[in-house]
């Protein structure tokens, strides 16, 4: 396994993070729990997760997965770099009851102590702010996450979907307080959505954050999606099925296959060796439903894409350039 410092911090993860999101509503706890252990054992000890996973009337139930893999002992916890967000409602489905999310003091605190509950564990590594909240100042924030590591419940703070000028804001603020401030910012980044290089990612460099792409297969358009309906019948669904009927969007895919079937690579595992050579990722987030995914998944580690791969895929999806430039002279 290949390791890397969390942006700024001493702090060590894997090259790979385990992205938890399916675990409950796809995957079921035994699976789950074959899952990590399979993590684990290859080196890889970066996992994320979220209050909401498992989402509508299971909401939390992936980090009540989570904590009875943790409670199985055998160091699983100790050797765990622990990830979770905060922002999303919490409040029973259709329940109207105030302050049950976002990022005020108060649903902070409420929050934290509720998914330390259900991960059953008494601290967390890196604690994320799942969304900007425009309603809550960043000093009633940083009050609140600072009194969390002087508890010693919250080591580090990151947050997630945060625009450039939200990241730098952020770590503004708090510098003036004499805070560490966001260590690392876990974004929407593949080859198929490169926006995150005009300004998101820059900030997060200029700030000292690790960045953490999530969805790096785009919703699986980088997963070889169209050799799957030719080879197996397998057709395209969701996010990937309403993109490929856009023809400019599938011709795109195809030069992508095409391109990579030339050089006798598999998509998914281009797609994640593509993140782990730009500028500022600390590593993605991949999202494995079953054992096969994860191997596939960690086998990008190994991949090294040469130089006439690297301009073919810029070729096909270009990014939008640095800002200004971007959208000025």
């Amino acid at each position: 396994m290949k390791y890397t410092q969390l942006g700024r911090t001493g702090l060590k993860v894997s090259r790979l993070v385990l992205g938890t999101m399916n675990f409950g509503p796809q995957t079921d706890e035994p699976t789950s729990h074959s899952i990590m252990d399979a993590a684990l054992g290859a080196g890889l000890n970066f996992f994320d997760t979220a209050n909401v996973y498992g989402w509508g009337e299971n909401k939390g139930r992936t980090e009540e997965i989570l904590g009875t893999w943790f409670a199985r002992g055998g160091g699983r916890r100790d050797k765990t770099v622990l990830a979770t967000k905060v922002y999303a409602n919490m409040a029973g489905e259709g329940d109207p009851w105030p302050n049950y999310d976002r990022l005020s003091a108060l649903n902070i605190r409420r929050a934290v102590e509720a998914s330390l509950k259900r991960l059953q564990t008494d601290y967390i590594d890196l604690y994320q702010f799942h969304h900007v909240d425009r309603r809550t100042p960043f000093e009633e924030i940083w009050q609140a996450v600072d009194v969390l590591i002087q508890q010693g419940k919250v080591l580090y703070a990151g947050s997630s979907n945060f625009p450039g000028y939200k990241i730098a804001q952020a770590n503004e603020k708090a510098a003036r307080r004499g805070s560490v401030g966001l260590v690392s910012e876990q974004c929407l980044y593949n080859l198929a959505e490169r926006r995150a290089e005009m300004e998101v990612i820059p900030a997060a460099q200029e700030y000292g954050l690790g960045v953490i792409p999530w969805s790096p297969l785009h919703g699986g358009l980088l997963g070889g999606v169209i050799k799957k309906e030719v080879e197996g019948g397998r057709r395209a669904s969701g996010r990937s099925a309403d993109a490929l009927a856009n023809s400019s969007v599938r011709a795109q895919v195809q030069a992508y296959e095409d391109l990579l079937d030339k050089h006798g690579l598999e998509p998914g595992e281009t797609a994640l060796a593509w993140l782990l050579t730009r500028p500022g990722v600390t590593g993605p987030i991949v999202g494995p439903r079953t054992a096969e995914q994860l191997e596939s998944a960690l086998r990008a580690l190994e991949l090294e894409l040469s130089q006439e791969v690297l301009s073919g895929l810029d070729e096909i999806f270009p990014g939008p350039g640095a800002s200004p430039e971007a959208f000025a002279w």
